[in-house]
């Protein structure tokens, strides 16, 4: 597959990444704890028996410039040793009041660094996670880690607390962007960490790339591209750096004078492309998502089984989630909560005995509908009509009047294809997914042709492309 590069200069625009539909920007303080506690505790509620469960784990020893997840930097111990107590607390609280019967599909640790943790807090934080979920046997059990922060003892204990994916962060090998965004790390550093890793028996190994950070070229990430399919990687999240310095302050030390400018980007995803899934043999999966042939995640995509939640494409469809510490966002039937984003609020309520939910939102019955057309279209890449009509009781067409008329540019540019009964994304589309979806979001401005922008008023997203 190749990228249209004229194409992606046309569709190359702020947008959401649809980890959720509603989008966080919509979360506000009318929903709370109580509405959380409801639906957590509903038998009625769940969709499937098997639920998703994510932990943020918020420290690092350093900050990495480029960053713009919640994070905490701290040296010291007592900290971290403080929060797991409350995040303990916290799991007693959900395991408390969830309806009976369900069990653990699917878990991932993020952060921050999660292998910041000492050996023996890896595997009692586990151990206590353990003691009050059920798992499933086929459980997929994830966390991400720096490789900068992992030793023998620690590996050891992610394999004795049954974690069987990894997710390591890289970003590139190139000396000089590493050093312009505070993150030394060598080839043979993140080798040993992969070795040491599938030495415990964590065979699927995951890496996280970026393009477009300060001093990149075409050439020079094509060099990280060549060392990095050296690895083997089960996975390979490439993503489009966002240089968002006015949200995230760490972002100010790197000078946007660094940066690589639109059309450099454009020809360093192009070649990411070709590269992965000519070279690399790698599916392609969506947006900046790619896997081995052999991998969950590409079989899923060819059975129709793909999902999308905020930790990105995932295996297991429909699985509420439910998250956990401070600032996660969790995910069910009729919800979106967000724990608060304050430790000492966060404290404050746990240890009251209170979900620490700061805000939410309960969806709408056109949001069921639209989140379920997003999530089509962002990871089944086509929209079948009559099981929506049915599904939904619409007439699709007419409900969807003016968004079809919006999709005329992409049909004209063999983005999508209109079967009549389907819409179908072509090969090609897959690449501006997140523009097609954006025309079924009701929530963001449209211009007069029914396309979605990008006003001073909206909030700030990634380009797409």
């Amino acid at each position: 597959m190749k990228l249209n590069l004229e194409l992606a200069r046309k569709y190359s625009r702020p947008g959401p990444r649809y980890t959720s539909y509603p989008t966080a920007p919509q979360f506000g303080e009318a929903v709370g704890a109580e509405d959380y506690l409801n639906e957590l505790s509903n038998p009625q509620v769940p969709v499937t028996p098997e639920i998703s469960l994510y932990f943020h784990l918020p420290f690092c020893r350093s900050l990495c410039y480029f960053c713009a997840c919640n994070v905490i930097i701290t040296h010291r111990r007592e900290p971290i040793a403080d929060y797991l107590q409350l995040l303990k607390k916290e799991i007693d609280l959900v395991a408390r009041h969830m309806a009976d019967g369900r069990k653990v599909g699917q878990l991932h640790w993020g952060g921050g660094t999660p292998t910041y943790l000492t050996a023996d807090e890896i595997k009692d934080l586990m151990g206590h996670i353990r003691s009050r979920f059920a798992f499933s046997a086929d459980a997929e059990v994830s966390v991400e880690i720096d490789p900068r922060e992992l030793s023998a003892d620690q590996a050891e204990a992610l394999a004795e607390a049954g974690f069987n994916r990894a997710s390591c962060g890289l970003q590139d090998f190139n000396g000089e962007v590493q050093k312009a965004v505070n993150r030394l790390q060598s080839y043979e550093q993140t080798e040993g960490v992969l070795e040491l890793l599938r030495d415990n028996g964590i065979e699927h190994v995951n890496l996280d790339l970026i393009y477009g950070l300060p001093h990149q070229t075409v050439e020079s990430f094509a060099r990280t591209l060549e060392q990095v399919l050296t690895l083997h990687p089960s996975r390979l999240a490439v993503y489009n750096y966002a240089y968002v310095p006015w949200l995230k302050k760490n972002q100010t030390m790197i000078d946007e004078a660094w940066l690589p400018g639109p059309e450099v980007k454009l020809e360093m995803f192009a070649h990411i492309i070709t590269a992965l899934t000519t070279t690399g043999n790698m599916t392609f999966i969506g947006m900046d998502h790619f896997a081995r042939h052999d991998d969950e995640l590409a079989t899923a995509l060819e059975r129709g089984a793909l999902h999308r939640n905020f930790q990105g494409y995932s295996t297991r469809a429909g699985l509420d989630l439910y998250a956990l510490g401070i600032t996660s966002i969790g995910q069910t039937r009729n919800y979106y909560v967000q724990n608060h984003k304050q430790i000492s609020r966060y404290r404050q309520s746990v240890e009251a005995g209170q979900l620490p939910t700061e805000r939410g939102i309960r969806l709408t019955d056109e949001d069921h509908l639209r989140r379920r057309v997003i999530q089509d279209i962002m990871c089944r890449f086509e929209l079948n009509l009559p099981d929506l009509e049915q599904a939904f009781n619409i007439d699709f067409r007419d409900h969807f009047a003016p968004e079809l008329k919006a999709l005329a540019p992409f049909e004209a540019d063999d983005l999508l294809v209109d079967e009549g009964d389907r819409l179908l994304v072509t090969e090609q589309g897959r690449l501006f997914i997140r523009n097609i979806a954006m025309t079924f979001d009701a929530y963001l401005p449209k211009n007069g042709g029914g396309q979605a922008v990008a006003t001073s008023d909206t909030p700030q997203y990634s380009k797409t492309v």
